[in-house]
């Protein structure tokens, strides 16, 4: 008897909970409250302007959208029509965007408006008009009835005003490709790392149920998240957004991170889980600091809180338990890796400076340049399988081939495994600094320099030199009212950290830059250097 393909669309997450809690909210931006009926209706909307504009199962359609309901509402329409999803950096530049529009083959492009100081869509009509193959440009504009700023170019609101409020979910299947998540690029150019619904769905439901199990709720009880990461990544998307939609709970956007705006959302909306990267934490910190305002009305609903995309200064977590009250949990994985692969589960105790144990059905271990795994609590490259990995970098083989060498996909990082199976990350592979011969690890000496007193944040790199190959150097945030001499936190270091690999260098800042999704961006200091030696 001939079987029946096997159906899976990430999208049916909407579609469910419309029709078993149709007026229960959504999506919540400023005083737009967006139901799941709504939500339902709006994409269906969406995903019939596309099949009307010829786009289809297989197509790409990528989206230049801050944090706003546009994101959700064509996000969960592209799946819907069986395309898979681009989501662009908002902050890209026009060769940027034009790269990703180029590489992914997207026939179509659906851009926010922007302002003059985030002009996403002149930068997007720039890199559109040099790509021949993509089609469509359509405008998501801040007022939903405003004329479109780019001339020649529909708004979303005129494509979808005379569509149907129905449409059938395509019926794709679970390795159909659902989103193509292009990876940072630290080298070379940046990869598209192909997500299937499959990888998705069960990584929303895994991150769903890593929160929702350390708390005492029933699954009649909304629970509200706060999504400050940026959805264009793969945590605020995924993570976040996609394992809250999948429990039919409350989402609610703030299009940046200011520590002031989430404190008071925090209260306003009784927000119960938020996920934020280490600097974030440490910015809630500072605020609460200077301000000197009390956190307890601020934190009143606060159930849980989670930490990812770059390792969590031990310090930082226990200033923020402390004043906050709530437990962070930290977790592990990459855009390649939908992204959680490990996390501090929450019926386990925590182990500070670790991103905890893999999740269901996910392997990881720590292997050597042979791939052979090595004695716990030794360092080696984290390598994953599972469920959760990507189905290979989209048109890249051979590089698909390099990451899943011997059927694990290699993660560039470096780490360590305890007894019981707890990961610490150590650092990126291409981050360690090679000194005189000896391997030097930066986080490993972030994570002590952070304990100074007057010190609030701290990144270390490896700076040329001409007798050891690399030298370490500190670049150094103060807290406020503290002096500091540099030489002075010098012989700080010196008497605590080994001789081999102590900095030699401290510069210090009033600040450090940061990437687009909240961490320390590394790379600007390590150009900025570069620019300097020339």
């Amino acid at each position: 008897m001939q079987g029946t393909a096997t159906v899976l669309n990430l999208a049916s997450i909407v579609t469910h909970h419309a029709r078993l809690r149709p007026d229960r909210e959504a999506i919540v931006w400023n005083n737009v409250r967006i139901t799941y009926a709504e939500l339902d209706k709006l994409s269906n909307r969406v995903a019939n302007a596309l099949v009307k504009m010829g786009i289809g199962h297989g197509d790409k359609v990528a989206l230049n959208c801050v944090n706003v309901p546009y994101f959700p509402i064509l996000y969960y329409g592209i799946i819907k029509a069986g395309a898979a999803v681009v989501p662009i950096c908002v902050l890209f530049t026009p060769d940027e965007i034009e790269y990703h529009l180029r590489d992914s083959d997207a026939k179509a492009v659906f851009v926010f408006e922007g302002t003059p100081e985030l002009p996403m869509g002149r930068y997007t009509k720039e890199a559109f008009d040099r790509v021949d193959s993509c089609e469509h440009l359509v405008v998501l504009t801040a007022d939903m009835m405003g004329a479109s700023p780019i001339e020649g170019h529909k708004t979303l609101t005129q494509i979808t005003f005379d569509q149907s409020e129905t449409f059938e979910t395509f019926p794709t299947s679970p390795d159909d490709t659902c989103a193509i998540l292009y990876t940072s690029g630290t080298t070379g150019q940046p990869k598209g790392a192909e997500l299937s619904h499959m990888n998705i769905l069960f990584n929303a439901q895994a991150a769903w149920s890593l929160h929702f199990s350390s708390v005492d709720f029933t699954r009649e009880d909304q629970q509200t998240v706060l999504i400050t990461l940026p959805l264009f990544h793969t945590t605020g998307q995924t993570a976040q957004m996609n394992a809250q939609i999948f429990a039919g709970n409350r989402v609610v956007l703030l299009p940046r991170f200011d520590a002031a705006s989430v404190l008071n959302t925090f209260r306003d909306e009784k927000i119960n889980f938020w996920t934020g990267v280490p600097t974030m934490y440490w910015a809630l910190l500072k605020h609460v600091e200077e301000s000197g305002i009390d956190v307890a009305p601020f934190a009143a609903s606060l159930k849980v809180v989670s930490s990812g995309g770059a390792p969590m200064p031990v310090e930082v977590m226990k200033q923020f338990e402390e004043k906050f009250g709530v437990r962070i949990l930290e977790g592990y994985g990459l855009s390649e890796t939908s992204p959680i692969a490990t996390f501090n589960h929450p019926e386990v105790p925590s182990r500070a400076g670790t991103v905890g144990q893999p999740l269901y059905g996910i392997e990881v271990k720590c292997v050597d340049d042979d791939d052979n795994e090595v004695p716990r609590g030794e360092r080696g490259e984290v390598v994953i399988r599972g469920h959760n990995v990507m189905k290979g970098y989209y048109k890249r083989p051979e590089a698909t081939a390099e990451a899943f060498k011997n059927g694990w996909f290699h993660t560039g990082d470096i780490g360590t495994m305890d007894d019981d199976g707890f990961l610490s990350i150590v650092d990126r592979k291409k981050d360690m600094i090679l000194r005189g011969g000896y391997n030097v690890y930066p986080r490993q000496l972030e994570e002590v320099i952070i304990t100074h007193e007057a010190v609030s944040l701290c990144a270390v790199i490896g700076v040329p030199d001409e007798r050891l190959g690399e030298e370490v150097k500190a670049f150094v945030v103060l807290k406020q009212g503290y002096e500091l001499a540099e030489t002075d936190l010098i012989e700080w270091c010196k008497a605590r950290i080994a001789a081999n690999k102590y900095p030699r260098h401290v510069e210090i800042r009033s600040e450090l830059p940061v990437g687009n999704t909240g961490k320390i961006f590394k790379r600007a200091l390590k150009e900025e250097v570069a620019r300097e030696a020339h």
